[in-house]
Formats: structure tokens, C-alpha cells, sequence
């Protein structure tokens, strides 16, 4: 597919030119909002501030009590380097109370010294205090001794009580960490899809809450409570947040889902449909009578999905994020992602889980939380990793000018969430300048090309077409393109690149983009700004014309231009080629913010960089700006041939290798029929004398391989079939796993395997006829008339790390 299109021309319009609506200020009752350095974060109608300016963050969750403690500073140095700017958690209650009076606030329920990591790492922190949490927990999170004793969530005067002395246990934990201390905590989120609107119910109790965490001493500048499916709250006492998630998991249908609503751009209502909320209100709920007072704030956009039992969904890294450009061209002003990390529920918990048999709507696994998410379960970086952070390094650079943007629809829009037809597309624009938002992915629904494109935008005072040839766009292509943008003293009046970020150095301002698949870049500058451009590599040729008061570059992905502005000042544009713009990092490092380009997870830690790849014992990075001089590294670097104007450098480490020997110990019985039931009435969980019919297999794994050096992890893939898989070691069950079709990834240091004892596999059969949802390309029922439980592998794989240095 190239840039220019053999077919008729199809012109996609969008008028913005209306003025963006000013931000009402005052509006909303939060707390102090000023730290001691005097630095502010702020909350108007339509977008946060810090220190006075628009402020447009990233935040993604985390539950520290779901990732041992001894990981936490690498697992958030990752999610720092990963662009994201706050890290968000649920606090448990179950697991800090599990009786009554008696507060666990140690080892990997620390919430103080999680939140002084993340601190130390750079990130701001917000803390979801619910009481009701869900978090896919048994009673969302309440301990079981509230309620057996009281009715929950609720102005009941007992329940109370006990929700005061909790959240006065999070204040002494958060003590001199809140934003207003000089700390990082920013916010508040109280309880979690409340709907409810019963007796000593509604709107009240959120008050009630939020007063007394006010009373506990937590006060900070932003409180939030979930506002989808018909949340209830009082009005300008808290602001909404809202999500949505590209598959839903807690459905009941055994069918593929229909197109979901998450990929279509929102006018109207912020609020997007099932979420899961485990309650029912047939009112409207307050989120869109408060819209015109409160900002799009989102923090459940799903950075994956969970696997329940009945419904078991495999994403594909486009289908997490196609929503970004869906979501921020809606108008949302904080991406927040659940779930950014996964985890494990805590050892030794192992009725703590959500599952029917405790009344809960949906059965979760009882210890395995990996999500999909963009770092799984043991911390590992999942492919969607690569796809977001390019968005997030955007919205870092350019959030400011984006957050202040209103949202303009196209004059032609879909008829809905299956009309794959109609281009979706929408514009974010502040008089001349904006962004233009496409998407045309719709997961596991194929959208047809859209052929001969052009967009033709009406801005304050001009209008701009856009780019200078028709276009087609292939299926399943989504990005974000600029308008009316300041790249250093030069006028960028669009760009068919998605921009990612910017370096400044002594040299001058660089500014990189991603190419778009299938699609030429094309730079298009007002003429009057820039009076020279020239490739940054003497060999490289470069398409530059002028038309319509337009200097127009056609760059090549992989290499870079210089434009020299009218004023004499020079910046530098590199364009990456997609799948480079997925291995990209800025990271500060010898002094200074640099692009890194490796396949390794990488991130800063204390002014080094850390390389960890899994599997692979060789490392190739790519560095700009090159390095004055060759760094250390913890193994023989050796530079290599550049890449484009990236400085290359190659590792090679010492291969680490074990054998994962299985032998098999027991066949399978004869499953009975999978029950239908609980409030869902759908497929439910087995019970538990049914898990003695599993087959099973012993792993030998020698014990070196738990703690070899060299290596910062080591993961167990289990490639089996079946319907539940759990492993033992001894009598303990350390980790299970709803068959998905999915390698299962165990880290053998994110366990406790303990080598003096026997590690065991079981896997419980898969009926031919279970009414469970399998995605079709991992459903073996296909071939099967009767039941399955194999295993078809387990082999060691290890994570190896380097350590470069500045010499």
C-alpha cells in the first residue's frame, strides 16, 4: 500500500472551527492542591493543570500486593520507562485486615514503602482506597468478618466504624507522602462502580466516604469515583473516571463478541457500556449531568482483559491499542489503563479470589492475574508494550497542547458500533492547531480499506486538506496526525506521521515520528517558516516540493532530514518505521534524554540502563545522540555498523540453559458435565472434589536454575490443553491458570518453588460441549468429540540482563 491512491477521491470533512470552549474554574471541591514547594495540580472542566498549565498524564495500575516486594523498584522502573506518569493501585482491604483490628502493612502489603518507590522512581501515585475495590476479589475486597457482621457499602453505623479505622490506617501508612506534604500521592478514588441507591445508600455514602477520609487525614487534590453503569455520586464533591475494555470477559455469551463500542469515537455520553459492575441501577446515573462541570478523565481503559472461566479471550496487541487514538479523539484527558502490570493474588490467599461459589458474578483464577496486560504477570513486557509507548512518550511531549483541544465529529459518522462501513475518525483542534484521530481496526471484526482519502479540516481562520494525494488506508490501521504544529521555530501545517517525542540538545531541536503503516510520510510546512531542507545523510535523497504555500518533504522511514527555518535555526526530524517505533525508549542516559532502539525490555535505574531479554543471550541497541564516548557494560559491547543515525552497539552474554523434564503421573478421569448456575446462571467454576480427576505431571527442574546468575529471571512455559491448569510444589499450589490457548509463563522467582520438594502439574480436562467462550484460533474442541488434557510442553527460558554504564 502506498501514499497515493489509483482510485477516485473520497474527501472525509470535519468543521472546527467553533472556538474551544473556555474552562470553568472552581467548579469541583477537592482538597489542598499546592505542595510546599509551591508546585500545584489543578482540576478545571475540562483538563487537569500542574502548575498552571494544561496537563494531559498517564496512569496505569498496579497492585503492589500482587507483585512480590522485592521487585517493586525494577517492576516501576519499567512502567516509568514504559511513558507512563502516575501508577494507580488498589488497597485491598482483605489483605491488610484479614481480622478484625489486626493490620497487615508488611512485606508485600507495604503500602508506604510502594509508594516511596514510586516516588523514588519518578512517579506520581494514585491510591484507590474503595472500601469495595473489586479487583476481581472475593467481596470486592471487603474482609469476609465485615460482611458476615453488617451490610457493606453502605451508611449502616457499623460499617462505618470499620471503613474509619481503615482508612485511618492508610492515612498513617501515607503519612508525609501526600501531594501536600511534599509527597506524590495526588489523588483519591473512592469505592469502585457504585450504583447503588437503596437505604443508607446513593449519593450520601459517597459523601459520607469521602468525608471521612478527610477526617483520616487524606487530603489531596483530586478525589474520583468510577462513572460507568449508572454510578451514582454527589455532585462536585468528586469527579468521574471512566474506562472500557476491548473484550468483556464477564459476559455470558459462548459466541465471539460483536463490535465493541471502544473502537468507535464518543459525541455524546463519556460513559461506555458493560464495564462489569457487579450491582444494577436502572437509573441514569449522574456522570453525563455532570459533563459540562468535570473533565474526561479515564482510568479503566483496559490495558487487556482478564481471563474468567466462563469466557476466556485472547488480544492481539492492535486491539489494546487502537483505543488510544479511539479514546483521546473522544476527548479523554487522562488515559488511564487497568491493567497496566499484572500479578499474582498473595500467597497462602486462596479463597480470596472473585468466583460464583462465594456469590461473586464471575470465577477468576485463584492466584493468576496476568491480564494480557502490557507487563504480564511476572513483570515480563507483552507485544502491546511496543504499541503503547510510543503514544505515551506523545502525550508526555504534546499532552499540554492536546489537553486543551475540544473534540469536533466528522459530518459523516458510523450509525453505530457495527457499521465497519463509515470511516471513523474525529478532530481535536484549539483554533489553527490540533490533531487529527483514525481508526480502522475493530478487533475480530476485519474493516474494509478506505480508498482515495483525503481529509479536508476547517480550522478558526483557515482550512487545510490533507495530504497533498489521495491515500488509501488498509484494514486494521489506526494513528494520530498533526495539525497547525510548532516544530521548533518551523510551522508544521500537518504531517501524515504520528509524532512521538523530542529531544533538545545543544544542536538544536529533534523531533521524531512514527511512520503510519502503509502510508508515505509526508511533512507539510508553511514555506515562510522554513527555507532550506536537506537529508541528514549526504547519501539519502529526499522528495521536496512546494504547492498551495507548502514546502512539502516525502521523508523515508528509518532515516532523517534537517529543515533550516527562515530565522537560520536548524531542526532535525528522524522518522522510524513502524515496527522500530515499536522497540523505542527515551531514556536519560550520559547526561542527557536519548532514544534507545532495542527488542530488550529496557529502562534507567540510577543512571544506567538495564537490557533484560527473555530467551535470547544477545543484545542489539541503538543509541541517539551518539555517545561521546563508549559506555561499560556489565559484558563485552562491541560497536557495530549505524543504523541510520543511531549509534549501534551488540552484546553477546554467556548462554544459560536447563532442562524442564516432565513425566507424567496420572491420566485424567472422566469430567462430569460443566454445571450452568450462579447470578450470571452461565458455565461455572468446577467444584473443588472435581479437581482430583485432573491429570497429572512432575517437572525436574534442577535447582540452580531457580537462582542462576547472570539472569534477573527465569520463566516456566507451559504449553498444555485442557481447562484449568495448576501447579504444586509440595502440597502448595503456587500458581493456576484458565486454559486460553497462551503459553502460561511462571517466574520462577515470582513463586516460591521450593526445591526440596516435588513440583507438580495438573491439568483439568476440557469437555467437548463446556459452554465456555474460546477464541477459535486456540479451541481444540474443534477436533474433539470428548475431553482433553495434555500437556505438550514446559521449557526453561531465561531472562538475561545487562547493565550499560557511563564510563
Amino acid at each position: 500500500m502506498t501514499a497515493r491512491s489509483p482510485h477516485a477521491s473520497t474527501l472525509l470533512t470535519v468543521d472546527a472551527s467553533r472556538p474551544a470552549v473556555t474552562p470553568r474554574t472552581g467548579m469541583l471541591q477537592m482538597g489542598t492542591n499546592t505542595s510546599p514547594d509551591g508546585s500545584a495540580i489543578g482540576i478545571n472542566s475540562r483538563y487537569l493543570t500542574r502548575d498552571g498549565e494544561p496537563w494531559l498524564p498517564v496512569m496505569g495500575e498496579l497492585h503492589y500486593s500482587r507483585v512480590p516486594e522485592a521487585q517493586w523498584d525494577d517492576q516501576l522502573a519499567k512502567v516509568k520507562a514504559a511513558g507512563v506518569d502516575i501508577v494507580s493501585s488498589y488497597v485491598i482491604w482483605r489483605y491488610h485486615e484479614p481480622r478484625p483490628g489486626q493490620f497487615d502493612w508488611t512485606a508485600r502489603n507495604d503500602l508506604r514503602r510502594f509508594v516511596e518507590t514510586s516516588a523514588q522512581r519518578g512517579l506520581l501515585a494514585f491510591v484507590r482506597i474503595g472500601p469495595w475495590v473489586h479487583a476481581e476479589v472475593r467481596y470486592g475486597g471487603i474482609p469476609a468478618w465485615v460482611v458476615d457482621q453488617v451490610p457493606a457499602r453502605s451508611d449502616d453505623p457499623l460499617y462505618l466504624q470499620y471503613v474509619q479505622r481503615f482508612f485511618a490506617e492508610i492515612a498513617i501508612q501515607l503519612q508525609g507522602l501526600l501531594w501536600k506534604d511534599g509527597g506524590p500521592v495526588i489523588g483519591i478514588q473512592l469505592e469502585n462502580e457504585y450504583n447503588l441507591t437503596g437505604p443508607q445508600q446513593g449519593r450520601e455514602h459517597i459523601a459520607t466516604l469521602k468525608r471521612l477520609a478527610l477526617e483520616a487525614g487524606l487530603d489531596v487534590p483530586l478525589y474520583t469515583v468510577t462513572g460507568w453503569d449508572n454510578a451514582v455520586f454527589p455532585r462536585r464533591d468528586v469527579t468521574p473516571v471512566f474506562g472500557g475494555y476491548p473484550d468483556l470477559p464477564w459476559g455470558t455469551s459462548t459466541a465471539m463478541s460483536p463490535p465493541n463500542e471502544v473502537y468507535g469515537f464518543r459525541f455524546t455520553s463519556r460513559v461506555g457500556g458493560d464495564l462489569g459492575a457487579q450491582t444494577h441501577n436502572d437509573g441514569p446515573g449522574d456522570a453525563d449531568a455532570v459533563a459540562e462541570e468535570t473533565p474526561f478523565l479515564g482510568a479503566e481503559y483496559g490495558g487487556g482483559v482478564p481471563t474468567m472461566y466462563r469466557r476466556r479471550p485472547v488480544l492481539d496487541a492492535d486491539d489494546i491499542a487502537a483505543m488510544l487514538p479511539v479514546q483521546l479523539g473522544s476527548g479523554v484527558n487522562l488515559y488511564g489503563y487497568y491493567m497496566l502490570h499484572g500479578g499474582r493474588n498473595p500467597p497462602g490467599d486462596l479463597d480470596g479470589q472473585e468466583s460464583t461459589a462465594t456469590g461473586g458474578y464471575n470465577d477468576l483464577p485463584i492466584i493468576h492475574y496476568d491480564f494480557q496486560a502490557p507487563f504480564g504477570a511476572n513483570g515480563e513486557a507483552h507485544p502491546v508494550l511496543g504499541k503503547v509507548r510510543p503514544m505515551h512518550l506523545f502525550l508526555q511531549q504534546w499532552g499540554r497542547a492536546l489537553a486543551t483541544c475540544d473534540v469536533y465529529r466528522p459530518d459523516v459518522i458510523p450509525q453505530g458500533h457495527d457499521d465497519l462501513q463509515t470511516p471513523r475518525y474525529s478532530v481535536r483542534a484549539d483554533g489553527d492547531r490540533g490533531f487529527l484521530f483514525f481508526n480502522n481496526h475493530v478487533r475480530q471484526h476485519r474493516m474494509p480499506a478506505q480508498r482515495g482519502v483525503q481529509f479536508a479540516v476547517k480550522l478558526a481562520t483557515r482550512a487545510i486538506t490533507l495530504p497533498s494525494t489521495p491515500i488509501d488506508i488498509a484494514p486494521g490501521v489506526w494513528f494520530i496526525w498533526p495539525i497547525g504544529l510548532p516544530l521548533g521555530n518551523a510551522r508544521l501545517r500537518y504531517a501524515t506521521a504520528q509524532p512521538v517525542t523530542r529531544l533538545t540538545s545543544s544542536e538544536g531541536e529533534t523531533h521524531v515520528f512514527a511512520a503510519t503503516e502503509g502510508i508515505a510520510p509526508e511533512f507539510a510546512f508553511e514555506a515562510d517558516s522554513v527555507k532550506q531542507v536537506t537529508p541528514a545523510d549526504a547519501r539519502s535523497t529526499l522528495g521536496v516540493h512546494e504547492s498551495d504555500d507548502a514546502l512539502i518533504v516525502h521523508a523515508t522511514p528509518g532515516e532523517a532530514f534537517i529543515a533550516t527555518c527562515s530565522d537560520g535555526t536548524r531542526i532535525t526530524i528522524i522518522t522510524l518505521a513502524r515496527e522500530d517505533s515499536e522497540r523505542l525508549s527515551a531514556l536519560t542516559f550520559d547526561g542527557q534524554r536519548r532514544l534507545i532502539l532495542t527488542d530488550a525490555l529496557t529502562f534507567e535505574r540510577d543512571g544506567e540502563l538495564v537490557l533484560r531479554s527473555t530467551g535470547s543471550a544477545s543484545f542489539d541497541f541503538a543509541v541517539y545522540p551518539p555517545l561521546t564516548h563508549t559506555p561499560s557494560s556489565t559484558h563485552q559491547m562491541v560497536e557495530s555498523q549505524r543504523y541510520g543515525v543511531f549509534q549501534r552497539f551488540t552484546i553477546t552474554v554467556p548462554p544459560i540453559a536447563f532442562d524442564a523434564r516432565i513425566t507424567p503421573l496420572r491420566t485424567a478421569q472422566k469430567m462430569p458435565p460443566i454445571v450452568l448456575g450462579g447470578t450470571a446462571h452461565a458455565a461455572v467454576e468446577p467444584t473443588p472434589e472435581t479437581f482430583g480427576k485432573a491429570a497429572a505431571w512432575r517437572i525436574d527442574l534442577p535447582e540452580e536454575a531457580l537462582n542462576a546468575p547472570g539472569l534477573s529471571n527465569a520463566y516456566l512455559s507451559i504449553r498444555y490443553t485442557g481447562d484449568i491448569g495448576r501447579l504444586f510444589s509440595g502440597a502448595d499450589m503456587i500458581d493456576d491458570h484458565y486454559y486460553n490457548g497462551l503459553p502460561w509463563q511462571v517466574g520462577v522467582r515470582n513463586v516460591a518453588i521450593d526445591p526440596r520438594q516435588p513440583l507438580i502439574l495438573t491439568v483439568l480436562p476440557l469437555r467437548a460441549d463446556a459452554p465456555i467462550y474460546l477464541d477459535a484460533r486456540y479451541d481444540p474442541r474443534v477436533d474433539s468429540n470428548d475431553q482433553v488434557a495434555e500437556v505438550q510442553s514446559v521449557s526453561y527460558v531465561p531472562e538475561y540482563e545487562v547493565i550499560v554504564s557511563r564510563r
